[in-house]
């Protein structure tokens, strides 16, 4: 049952979602702001697709543990991508308020960007072990989190000053990503049910991406 369940929606999240990023993409023409919007949309797409496809695959075959290094290999693959899913996203708010300064913030995204990608580089993560340490994790997830807790109050701030309709709920998509994220990767081995965190931890990326898609069709672009 939870084989058919999880791949039924995996399938329908990445393909939704991949041909959400193409449309934004394709209709964006010189819009760069909905462009990065649809680039963000495939970078998720694709990056997770290297996670969903052999859980998927191993949930309906052997089993989880018989599949560790492919599984292993794409968590590593999408801890990656989804390190460039938030830089883009930082970029688009840089488009979408104007911001033409704060080279300083800049710097410090780009620098909590290459301390993730450093970290999920390290050997103790142990990628091809299923029981791979906590303590990696939690290390890993560090930059990547500061990286969140920015972007929720860069959202919510110039959201609110520039009442915006359209990523009006932004900061609070974000929140919720990382609100269903943080008990999987602390609890998951332990506590097996945990893992169904991911579904609603997808959905509040759906929801970030839906927000341009929502503008963009809206605008007719």
């Amino acid at each position: 049952m939870q084989a058919i369940f999880e791949t039924t929606f995996d399938v329908i999240y990445l393909l939704s979602i991949i041909l959400i990023g193409f449309y934004m993409v394709f209709k964006a023409n010189d819009n760069i702001y909905f462009k990065l919007f649809g680039i963000m949309a495939i970078v998720l797409g694709f990056g997770d697709a290297f996670h969903l496809v052999p859980r998927s695959y191993a949930l309906l075959t052997t089993g989880l543990e018989d599949n560790a290094v492919a599984l292993g290999i794409g968590k590593f693959i999408t801890s990656i991508t989804m390190t460039f899913f938030y830089v883009i996203l930082y970029h688009i708010w840089r488009f979408r308020y104007n911001v033409n300064n704060k080279q300083r913030l800049t710097i410090i995204i780009y620098i909590l960007a290459l301390s993730r990608i450093i970290l999920c580089l390290l050997p103790g993560n142990d990628w091809l072990n299923y029981y791979q340490p906590i303590s990696y994790g939690i290390y890993r997830n560090i930059p990547f989190t500061i990286m969140g807790i920015i972007l929720i109050y860069l959202f919510i701030r110039e959201s609110k000053v520039n009442n915006d309709k359209y990523l009006k709920h932004m900061g609070l998509a974000i929140i919720l990503s990382f609100g269903f994220y943080i008990p999987v990767v602390l609890f998951a081995k332990t506590y097996n049910w945990v893992g169904i965190l991911m579904i609603p931890k997808t959905l509040s990326y759906v929801w970030v991406v839906y927000m341009g898609f929502n503008e963009i069709k809206d605008k007719n672009c």
